[in-house]
């Protein structure tokens, strides 16, 4: 990994806990941090909780993240939540095109696309989320596919604005299906990304870019997927529910 990039331990709490577990669980994250991090760790919570872990994050250097947000700025949106919003409560980043928003709230490219400008314009940084299902990694088209969402939702930002994104990579076959992309498989998958950057921004652009995996990532696969070249931290879904778990990888990353 470039000497540039940073990690990024992110957790996604996706819609878990009620406030009194999201309170426990963020203190006892809070409480078990390492005293000098190397990495950079962010709680991405419920909309509910996002003031209370922002409190509990002060005085630490936890980021904390939306897991969605609406491509708007204002108006009748019954339901949802707008970038400036989530920004002027301090948030910092927000999860944008999470392999479940895609699949179950039918989120295009198009959206996709319409979501990462809206927080840029309001001064977020976006995790930007792409993978392929089963079906089309079978088929062997899932560089053909991943392509499509950076080229589709992503690359048509300037260089500026896109270094203000990080990119995880989501096979979405290895999530909640006990199967788990080998380590090999998830380099191949960044490595390839990492090349398309390449293609479109410059060399310096490239380095810095951190491209996250985000697919069953758990304490006793961390290590062996940190160590690759092109994986730079990890977002983490079900084992970021455990603070013993997600403190566990997030050792394993700044180690």
């Amino acid at each position: 990994m470039d000497l540039y990039r940073t990690k990024i331990i992110a957790a996604n709490w996706k819609m878990n806990t009620d406030f009194a577990e999201g309170e426990r669980l963020m203190s006892e994250i809070v409480a078990g941090l390492p005293e000098k991090l190397t990495c950079k760790v962010v709680i991405a919570a419920p909309f509910t909780h996002l003031q209370m872990v922002k409190q509990l994050a002060t005085g630490t250097p936890i980021c904390i993240a939306a897991q969605n947000c609406h491509f708007e700025v204002s108006g009748a949106f019954t339901g949802e939540i707008s970038p400036t919003m989530l920004k002027s409560m301090g948030v910092e980043y927000v999860i944008i095109g999470h392999s479940e928003r895609r699949q179950l709230f039918h989120e295009t490219n198009e959206i996709v696309k319409l979501k990462v400008d809206a927080a840029l314009r309001a001064g977020l940084k976006p995790i930007f989320c792409c993978g392929e299902t089963l079906d089309i990694r079978h088929t062997e088209t899932q560089n053909i596919f991943v392509r499509m969402q950076l080229e589709e939702s992503l690359f048509h930002l300037d260089g500026e604005s896109f270094k203000n994104v990080s990119i995880a990579y989501e096979p979405i076959w290895a999530i909640g299906t006990g199967v788990t992309a080998t380590p090999e498989q998830a380099q191949e998958m960044h490595n390839y990304i990492r090349d398309q950057v390449a293609i479109t921004y410059d060399k310096i652009i490239t380095e810095e870019t951190r491209i996250l995996y985000g697919g069953s990532l758990k304490p006793d696969n961390a290590k062996s997927l940190f160590t690759q070249e092109d994986i730079d931290g990890g977002l983490i879904g079900g084992a970021s529910l455990s603070s013993s778990s997600f403190l566990e990888i997030v050792n394993a990353g700044c180690g």
